[in-house]
């Protein structure tokens, strides 16, 4: 059982920037692979990112290359999406979840965190 804690959301205006953290326990970490996810109110939760175990790989989805960056810290058992130039698009529920496997399929992460709002007004 890995328990997983999202931190940092909040109201930020367009063009400003954010970064949010997911606090893990009850797990080994560092054995996992790390994903950002956000749902926007009436949409599907769709993948933002994702980070290897040890941090090597990383995936972007297309709306946020260029813009978000991804990060890890094992030690602190504790990872990061930094994210930049923000845009109203931008605004959702984002979500830390992990997976034994490198994926950008939701279905592969087995454990979540419960979700930060992020607002970015226009």
């Amino acid at each position: 059982q890995v328990q997983l804690v999202e931190s940092g959301g909040g109201l930020v205006q367009a063009g400003g920037s954010l970064r949010l953290s997911c606090a893990a326990s009850g797990g080994t970490y560092s054995s996992y692979v790390m994903g950002w996810f956000r749902q926007a109110p009436g949409k599907e939760r769709e993948f933002v990112v994702a980070i290897s175990s040890s941090g090597g790989r990383t995936n972007y989805a297309d709306s946020v290359k260029g813009r978000f960056t991804i990060s890890r810290d094992n030690a602190k058992n504790t990872g990061y999406l930094q994210m930049n130039s923000l845009k109203p698009e931008d605004t959702a529920v984002y979500y830390c979840a992990v997976a034994r496997i490198f994926s950008t399929i939701k279905g592969v992460y087995e454990y979540w965190g419960q979700g930060t709002q992020v607002t970015v007004s226009s």
